[in-house]
C-alpha cells in the first residue's frame, strides 16, 4: 500500500501533557499521582473518556492495566503502544505518562486523517510501573511477563497498611483476567530519558538497544559500641570505620573494571547512630549496572572476595539480594525505529537504558523495543523534571513513522 505521510500536532500532544498534569499537579508544578490514588483514578478516568471519544474499545485486566483498542482491517496482533500514568511522589509531568499520551496522540492523527489503520492498534497503561505506593516497581506487567506472582503482589502494602488487593478493589479498576494482553505485533514505549546523555551531546532521539542487567548486594558490619570518649583506638571494635574502608576497597577494584560500569551505594544505616557511642552495626547497599553479564560477574567476585573479619575486630556477612539479567530488544524493531528516525531526520544515537521500563518485561513475549527523548540536565522523579515540546514531539513522530511503516509492509 502507499503510505501517506503524516506527523503529529505538537500543539495538541503539549496541551494534552498539561492536562494530564492537572492529575495531582503540585505547588512547584510537577506531580504526584501515587497507583490507584484518587489521583490516579481521575487520570484513569479522563483517559478512558479520551480513547472513547475516538472510538476505541477499552478493556481493563485483573492487575488494572488499561488497553484501548483501535479497531484495523486485519486480523493481526494489535501494535501496542504505551506505558504507564502513575508517578512517584513529587514527581514530573513526563515521566510515562508521555508514552501513553504518545498513543493518544497517534490514534487522533489516523482518526482525524479517516485513515483506518491495516492492523488495530493498543494504547496501554499499565498499573504500578513506579511502585513508590506499592513494591515492587512494575508490578503490573511483571505479572503479566510471569515475573511476579499474582498472588504475592496483591497482598503488597502501602505505608497506610492498606493492600494492592484492597486499593484495587476501590478504585473501579478491578478488572479480568482474561482481557490481559496475550499476544502483540510489537510493543513500543516512549519514555524521557531520565539521564544527562541525549542532551550533551544535542540529540534528539535515543533508540534503546537494551536494559541494563544489575546486581544487589547487602553488607552488614557488626562491632560493638562503647564509649566515644572512653575507649582507646587500639581496643574499638568501630563498625563504621569497618564500613567505611569496605567502601573504599570495592570502589578502588570495582571502579577500573569498565568504563561504561555504573555502580552506588544507595543505603547506608549506623547504629546506633549517636555522636557520643562508637557505632555497633553498619548496614549498606551496594548495585552495580552493565549491559555486559561477564562485567557484572567480575563485580560479584569482587564483593564476594570481600573479608568477613577485620583488624577492626568486626564481623562482615555479606548477602546478595537480587539481580537481572541484561534484556536486549528486537534488533528488527531498533532497526525500524532508526530507519523511521532518519527518514524524519532528526539526530539520534543507539544507547542502552540503566533505568527499569515495562517494556522490559513485556520483552520476555513479544518483539519489544524503546525510544528516549532528551531530559533537561538528566533530571527526573523529581519536580524540576523537564524535557522540551519539541522534542517530545518528535519522539511521538518517530513511532507514529514506525507504526506506518509496518503497516506498509504487510
Amino acid at each position: 500500500m502507499q503510505r501517506q505521510k503524516l506527523l503529529i500536532n505538537g500543539e495538541r500532544l503539549k496541551n494534552e501533557l498539561e492536562t494530564f498534569a492537572n492529575f495531582g499537579r503540585t505547588e512547584n508544578n510537577g506531580v504526584t499521582r501515587l497507583s490507584l490514588s484518587s489521583e490516579d483514578i481521575l487520570v484513569r478516568d479522563y483517559f478512558c473518556k479520551c480513547c472513547e471519544d475516538l472510538g476505541m474499545k477499552v478493556k481493563v485486566d485483573d492487575m488494572g492495566s488499561i488497553y484501548a483498542t483501535l479497531e484495523g482491517k486485519n486480523k493481526r496482533p494489535p501494535i501496542v503502544i504505551g506505558s504507564h500514568l502513575d508517578t512517584v511522589k513529587n514527581g514530573g509531568k513526563f515521566d510515562g505518562v508521555l508514552g501513553v499520551v504518545a498513543g493518544l496522540e497517534i490514534v487522533r492523527t489516523l482518526v482525524e486523517n479517516k485513515i483506518k489503520p491495516e492492523t488495530s492498534i493498543t494504547i496501554v497503561n499499565f498499573t504500578n510501573e513506579e511502585g513508590a505506593r506499592f513494591e515492587p516497581s512494575m508490578m503490573a506487567s511483571g505479572v503479566l511477563s510471569g515475573k511476579f506472582s499474582k498472588s504475592d503482589m496483591i497482598k503488597s502494602t502501602d505505608q497506610n497498611g492498606e493492600t494492592f488487593s484492597e486499593a484495587l478493589k476501590k478504585s473501579g479498576y478491578d478488572g479480568a483476567i482474561e482481557n490481559r494482553l496475550t499476544e502483540a505485533s510489537c510493543f513500543l514505549e516512549l519514555h524521557i530519558e531520565q539521564g544527562p546523555i541525549l542532551e550533551s551531546e544535542n540529540l534528539s532521539i535515543g533508540i534503546v538497544d537494551c536494559v541494563l542487567g544489575m546486581v544487589c548486594y547487602e553488607l552488614e558490619v557488626t562491632g560493638e559500641s562503647d564509649h566515644a570518649g572512653t575507649t582507646p583506638m587500639s581496643m574499638r571494635k568501630d563498625a563504621l570505620f569497618e564500613a567505611n574502608h569496605l567502601i573504599s576497597t570495592i570502589r578502588k577494584k570495582v571502579g577500573i573494571l569498565d568504563g561504561e560500569l555504573v555502580y552506588t551505594l544507595g543505603r547506608l544505616s549506623v547504629l546506633p547512630n549517636i555522636h557520643t557511642v562508637i557505632p555497633n552495626k553498619v548496614v549498606f547497599s551496594f548495585e552495580a549496572r552493565h549491559k555486559d553479564s561477564m562485567i557484572i560477574q567480575k563485580v560479584e567476585e569482587i564483593i564476594r572476595s570481600l573479608p568477613n573479619s577485620s583488624i577492626e575486630g568486626c564481623e562482615v556477612k555479606i548477602r546478595k539480594l537480587w539481580d537481572r539479567n541484561t534484556v536486549w530488544f528486537n534488533p528488527d524493531l531498533c532497526e525500524l525505529l532508526e530507519q523511521s528516525t532518519d527518514t524524519l531526520g532528526y539526530s539520534y544515537k543507539r544507547m542502552v537504558s540503566g533505568a527499569g521500563h515495562d517494556a522490559q518485561f513485556l520483552a520476555s513475549f513479544v518483539p519489544s523495543a524503546m525510544v528516549f527523548v532528551p531530559s533537561v540536565n538528566g533530571k527526573s522523579h523529581c519536580e524540576v523534571e523537564e524535557s522540551s515540546w519539541e522534542d517530545c514531539e518528535k519522539g511521538v513522530n518517530v513511532l507514529l513513522e514506525t507504526t506506518l511503516m509496518m503497516m506498509s509492509e504487510e
